[in-house]
């Protein structure tokens, strides 16, 4: 199956940076959409920002300008620079991509397991 796994979490003051990272591992034939979300408790988990196989982005209102993701394509991998963080930035942020593992035409949704973002002084 496909595996997603992210890393760079952790505990950055207001105003700070941090680059979260997620790679895909599996029997993959294609990768099309690869995204970042994040949840707090008691809300619904909601798109940060988005990638497309040929680079194309959407963005949250509340990230543009100060986040930026980019993806490897030959290594299955994407990333999320994160600058100007925000007390309410502090969430978990969960990597998402839709993969074809069979078909070229046939893409199925996966998800990481979640890395703690916290901005605090």
């Amino acid at each position: 199956q496909v595996q997603l796994v992210e890393s760079g979490g952790g505990l950055v003051q207001p105003g700070g940076s941090l680059r979260l990272s997620c790679a895909a591992s599996g029997n993959i034939l294609s990768l099309k959409i690869m995204a970042w979300y994040r949840q707090v408790p008691g809300k619904q988990r909601e798109l940060v920002a988005q990638i497309g196989s040929g680079g194309r982005t959407v963005y949250s209102n509340s990230v543009q300008d100060r986040f930026t993701i980019s993806r490897d394509n030959p290594k299955n991998t994407t990333s999320l620079q994160m600058s100007g963080l925000k007390p309410d930035d502090t969430a978990v942020y969960y990597c998402y991509a839709e993969v074809a593992l069979h078909s070229w035409s046939i893409y199925d949704g996966y998800w990481g397991p979640g890395t703690q973002v916290t901005v605090s002084s």
